[in-house]
Formats: C-alpha cells, sequence, structure tokens
C-alpha cells in the first residue's frame, strides 16, 4: 500500500468557505476587525475542514485555501514586483448559462525577488493540526506570463524575458526550499494556462499577441522543471490543469492533444490532476504520453453540479483511461477544487462530501486502497 502522494482517492484542494469565515473575510475588509482577528477565525475554520478531510478518510489534507481570495493572485501579490490591476474580460460557460468574470491580472512593475516566506507559516499551522500528509498548492510560475505575455512584464525592469524567467525561477526555487525546510513533502502546482493552451480559440489569440501556442507548453514545462528543480527526494510534485472554476463555470475547452507530448514527456513532475469530468475535457488519448513512473489523477468527479457520478460510470471511464495508461498509475479525484475563488461553486456541501466519498469507495473497489 503506498502511502506516498499522489494518493489513489485525492482532491486538488479548496473547498467551499464557512459562513462565519466570509462573514469576518468582510468585516476585515470593511475595517471591523483586525488581521489577527480575520487570522484566528481562519484558523478555526481551517482546523474544521481538516477534520472533514480527516473523517472521510482522504490522506492527503489541505487547508481548503481558506486563506485565500483567488487561487493564485494571494500568492503571487507576495513577490516583490508583482501587483493585481484591474481585471481581463473573461466569457464562463456553465450548464445555466455565461457569466461575466474579470479576474484580476498579473503585471510585473520592477525586479522580482523571493524577500520573504510566503506559505510557510500556513504550512506550519496546517500541518500542526493533521495527522495526514499536508500538501500546499501554490500557482504555477506560468500564470505570470500566459494572460498577457510580453505585455505584462514592465520593460524597464525586464529589458530581457530571459532575466525574468530567471528571476522567478530564483523566486519559486527559494519559496520551495522554504517549504521543503519545514517539513513539506507534497506541493501542487495550479496551472490555467497549459490547459487553456487545449481551447483553439484561446491558441488564437496566443499567437495574435505574437507567442507561438505549439513553442509555449515545452517552454512552459522547461520553466516550471527549472522551478522545482532543486526539490529534496522526498517531495511529490503534482501539476493541476485547470479550464476555469469560478462559480460553478468554465471559460476554456478542448482535449489534451496539443499539450500532450510536452506536458506528460517533458514535465519532470510526479503526477498530474487532470480534468476528465465532461465532454470539453477530450478523450484520453493523450495519456498515451505517460512515462512509467507518474500518476495520473483523473478528475472524473465535477465540482461544479450536485449530481453524484455513478459508481457504474466512474468504474467504466476508470477502465477506458486504462487502456492509454497502466491501471496501477491511475488515481481518482474531483476535477477541481470546489472553491478556487472566495465565491465558491454553486453546489451544496453535503455534495462535497458525498462526491469524496464516493472517490474514497471507488478508489477502494478497483485499487484496493485510497
Amino acid at each position: 500500500m503506498s502511502e506516498k502522494p499522489p494518493f489513489k482517492a485525492d482532491h486538488v484542494g479548496s473547498f467551499l468557505r464557512p459562513k462565519a469565515l466570509l462573514d469576518a473575510r468582510e468585516q476585515h475588509q470593511n475595517g471591523q476587525i483586525s488581521a489577527e482577528a480575520l487570522r484566528a477565525v481562519e484558523d478555526e475554520a481551517i482546523r474544521g475542514i481538516v477534520k472533514f478531510q480527516e473523517d472521510l478518510g482522504l490522506k492527503g489534507i489541505t487547508d481548503g485555501e481558506f486563506r485565500r481570495t483567488f487561487f493564485h493572485t494571494d500568492f503571487l501579490t507576495q513577490l516583490d514586483g508583482v501587483v493585481a490591476e484591474g481585471g481581463i474580460q473573461v466569457k464562463f460557460h456553465s450548464k445555466e448559462g455565461d457569466l461575466d468574470f474579470a479576474p484580476p491580472i498579473m503585471k510585473v512593475k520592477s525586479k522580482i525577488r523571493h524577500s520573504k516566506p510566503i506559505q510557510l507559516a500556513d504550512f506550519e499551522f496546517l500541518k500542526s493540526v493533521t495527522n495526514g500528509t499536508p500538501k500546499v498548492s501554490i500557482p504555477s510560475p506560468t500564470m505570470l506570463h500566459f494572460r498577457g505575455g510580453r505585455n505584462t512584464v514592465d520593460k524597464t525592469a525586464y529589458p530581457e524575458m530571459d532575466d525574468f524567467y530567471a528571476d522567478v525561477t530564483k523566486a519559486y526555487a527559494e519559496e520551495i526550499r522554504s517549504l521543503a525546510d519545514a517539513g513539506c513533502t507534497y506541493l501542487q502546482l495550479d496551472d490555467t494556462n497549459l490547459a487553456y493552451l487545449c481551447d483553439p480559440k484561446l491558441r488564437e489569440a496566443t499567437r495574435a499577441r505574437g507567442d507561438d501556442p505549439d513553442e509555449l507548453p515545452r517552454m512552459y514545462a522547461h520553466w516550471i522543471n527549472a522551478c522545482i528543480a532543486d526539490r529534496p527526494d522526498n517531495m511529490t510534485v503534482c501539476v493541476h490543469l485547470c479550464r476555469g472554476n469560478f462559480r460553478s463555470a468554465w471559460a476554456a475547452e478542448g482535449g489534451y492533444e496539443p499539450v500532450a507530448e510536452a506536458l506528460f514527456q517533458e514535465l519532470a513532475v510526479d503526477g498530474y490532476f487532470l480534468e476528465y469530468d465532461d465532454d470539453r475535457s477530450g478523450d484520453f488519448r493523450p495519456l498515451r504520453y505517460v512515462p512509467k513512473g507518474k500518476t495520473v489523477v483523473l478528475g472524473l468527479v465535477t465540482t461544479k453540479l450536485d449530481e453524484l457520478e455513478s459508481k457504474k460510470d466512474l468504474k467504466r471511464r476508470i477502465g477506458e483511461a486504462a487502456e492509454f495508461c497502466p491501471l496501477e498509475q491511475l488515481a481518482l479525484s474531483p476535477q477541481c477544487g470546489f472553491s478556487s475563488t472566495f465565491h465558491g461553486n454553486e453546489i451544496a456541501v453535503q455534495a462535497q462530501a458525498d462526491k469524496l466519498a464516493r472517490i474514497i469507495e471507488i478508489a477502494r473497489e478497483v485499487w484496493g486502497e485510497i
């Protein structure tokens, strides 16, 4: 039985925020409570979500991303030189219709430096309140490039993009080292951009601004590799590919084929959390590129809808995936987090529990372990 992540029954990381936490966040924004008071509420909520995960039987435990507003901005803006400005209008799609959402744009205004640990205190708290394997999720470094390319990186600070990539790499390496020194053995990089490069419309938009959508996946793979190159042998690093997750809506569509070779053959991570909850993710054929020794966590269970997937359908789809990647290299999870932004998906708290329980049940029946 494997005790090393990713686990046969796993999850992406974020959970629906409890009302007390949302209220405290609003009170802090309005100047009614201090940052210390907000953190105390966060601590209590995290104790609760840790117990929730452990009671279900999950081995990989997160803090639910309860301290974050967005999955990426809270981390990236703590790097010197990075600011969040305005918003880029994105059309998100859902079963109920389209949503307009303008997530903040990451802009690089000056030299990027890692002047202080970013996730260290949060990890140390999580580690202190769980008996499981604490998992830390951070945004992929590509989140500082893809949304705007060269246009979001100040040309005075970085006349040459190679210097930008080098500074981001150094900052990430220092952050990962601080986590490793504190005992972190499970790290996840959240990357929407490799998944967005599967979408024909977004590929065309990338080409229109002067970047090559065929070359970017390879470049991104090498960039991420440089960021994680010095991780210790006992740290598992996974990447989660997401096509957008805002109030049960998504932004991108398209199968993994355009990025599959770079993703599986060139990206030096240990595992992949892949969205596979509906037709917009394509078929399993891209999994033919997965080499031995790597794990693909199949995101077959949607976090966007209340309806619980049937055991029969889940087992059938795992079997279909196993035609392209050996069963022992597969695992099961939800397709995304339940709350990639503080807003949360349009899903019931009980459905969140039911879906994770179903994943654990299937893992035991398919692999004999969780």
